[in-house]
This record gives structure tokens, sequence and C-alpha cells, in this order.
């Protein structure tokens, strides 16, 4: 019996395909689109059993008509909101690599909570205007109230590192149950409760129909005046003017944001529409809270996890409701 066949749309580096080889070589033949000229490429996506993609639509074009008989597309990015979930049919399984990259962006999150906390950037901007400003006092940690929207992989990693600096945590998904150590468990039901209450407010919720929007003017003004929020999921679960505004109007109320509205492609220039980085109270990075030098490739060793399991016929992780994320 030939050996079942997983195509992988992205052009890895030597270390994402010695993870992909390592974890799929005794279940299946790899094929890298990027091995492939011409309608090689559409033969062998037709032909695959399972599909491993990082940028989908890119990588694939007008050949995403051709996974009608794959039985699994695995992507290799944790969130699912630019899937375009209408042109593939709708009896593909598609799974997210949920958890991929959760130490990573947990640490990006503790980084930018504690500069905020500490005032980092504005007792710098200070200093540079010749300011030697030693009464102002700066936050702790300990003992501050954390609220984690979304407890998945980045909510459970970035509580562990609170947690361990003394905070305790007020934590919500879907189900209102975890099994891992908090201080309280809620679904979106209880954000109002979690927003007033809390010093922090950690956002790391998938960007669905229900989380769209999710904060905006009216959940904002709920916060405490000097609340510190990180957001490292998606801008647009942000009211982006209501952020604005309430940054400028407040400035003991402070931010850190990873992920933008408007990102630039490639070479292009970052311009938000909004000037977010003129503010003394926000800190800024460019979406890559979870690149670091080995992510990708720890990032492929777990999708290929979830394929074997896939061709095994065992359960396989994280797997997309479509109803999440339909128009």
């Amino acid at each position: 019996m030939s050996k079942r066949r997983v195509v992988v749309t992205l052009s890895p580096s030597q270390e994402m395909r010695g993870a992909f080889d390592e974890t799929l070589d005794p279940l299946a033949q790899v094929t890298y689109l990027s091995d492939l000229e011409g309608a090689q490429r559409a033969e062998a996506v037709a032909a695959a059993d399972a599909v491993i993609a990082l940028f989908i639509t890119n990588e694939l074009g007008d050949d995403l008509a051709q996974l009608s008989s794959t039985g699994l597309v695995q992507m290799l990015s944790a969130g699912l909101d630019r899937v375009p979930f209408d042109r593939i049919p709708p009896d593909v399984p598609v799974a997210s690599n949920a958890g991929a990259y959760s130490d990573q962006i947990a640490e990006h999150v503790l980084a930018m909570a504690l500069a905020l906390a500490k005032r980092l950037p504005q007792q710098h901007a200070a200093m540079a205007r010749g300011e030697f400003d030693q009464e102002t006092q700066n936050r702790e940690i300990g003992d501050s109230l954390v609220g984690v929207l979304g407890f998945g992989g980045i909510g459970q990693a970035s509580a562990k590192l609170f947690a361990a600096l003394g905070a305790r945590i007020h934590a919500l998904n879907r189900s209102g149950q975890t099994h891992a150590q908090v201080d309280r468990i809620g679904t979106l039901d209880d954000l109002d409760d979690v927003l007033r209450s809390a010093d922090f407010v950690v956002i790391s919720l998938p960007l669905t129909r229900a989380t769209r929007g999710l904060i905006g003017e009216r959940e904002l003004a709920l916060m405490k005046s000097e609340a510190i929020l990180v957001n490292v999921a998606r801008a647009s679960i942000l009211d982006e003017d209501a952020l604005y505004e309430h940054l400028r109007r407040n400035p003991s109320f402070s931010a850190g944001i990873d992920t933008w509205w408007e990102e630039p492609h490639g070479n292009e220039p970052f311009n938000p529409r909004r000037p977010f980085l003129d503010l003394p109270n926000v800190i800024a990075s460019p979406h890559n809270s979870g690149n670091t030098e080995r992510s990708l490739e720890h990032a492929a060793r777990q999708a290929a996890a979830n394929v074997a399991r896939y061709l095994r016929g065992e359960p396989v992780e994280n797997l997309a409701n479509r109803a999440d994320y339909a128009e």
C-alpha cells in the first residue's frame, strides 16, 4: 500500500523541513510545493491527503479549488481569521496551530506589561529632555489583578508568568472552565466585571464573529484609570478610534500594542491611521511577539504532529468551527 501524501504549501527553512520530515516521513510522503513548477503544483494539491499551509491564499491561489479531496488543512498559524473558508470546500476540516507560539508571546506580554508598569517609556523620554524625576512612583506586579481575555495557550502561558510575580489571575474563555491555576474563571458574559477590577488586561482571544469589536468606548470606560492593556491577539478586537482617544485623554492609562488595524506588507512603510506612536503611554511592536529564532521550527513540529494524528486515525486537535468565522 502506497504512503499517504502530505503537501507543504509554504517555502520552509531547512530547520522546518527537518521538523516536517522527522515527524511525517514514517507515515506519509511529504511534498514541498516550492520544489515543483506549473501543473505539478495543482496535481500535488489535488492528490494530497493533508495540506500544511501558512498564508494559504498566497501559497495556493486558484489551486484552493483542488482541496476537495483533502482530509485535513493544517494551518501553521494560531489564528484562523485570515483563512478563506469560503474558498475551501465546506467538508474539508481546517485546524489551527493554537498554542504553537504561546511561550514566546507570553514573554512579550510580560515585557510590555513590566515596561509600562515601571513607566520606562515615559522615564526615558523625560531623561532625554534633561529631567531626572525620582519622585514619580512606578507600579508593582505583585498582588495586582490580571484579567486574561482568552485562556488558550497564550493566555495560560501569560498567566503563569504573572502569577510567578505574585499576581492574581481572572481569566475568561468560552466554556468558563479550566484546569489551570487561576483565582477566577468565567466567560465573556463576565467581561464587564473583569474590566472593572483588573489592573492589567491581556487580550489573547481569537478574532471571530463574537470578538470583533468586543472592546470599544464603553468597555474602556469601565477600566481603572491607571489600568494597563496589552493586546497580542488581533487589532480588530479593539475599536481603534476608541482606544486612541482613551489613551490620549487618560495619560495614566497605558497600552502595549503588538497587532495593528492596518499592517504593511513587505517593505511598505508603517503609517497607522491614528498617531499611537506619538503617545507617551503606548509601547508598540510590529506584530512580532511570536517571532523568535526557533519559533517557526517549533510551530512546524507541532503542526506536523497534528497531521500525524490525522494520518494515524487519532482525534485531531484545534479543529475550526467555521461558523465562528463566517461573514
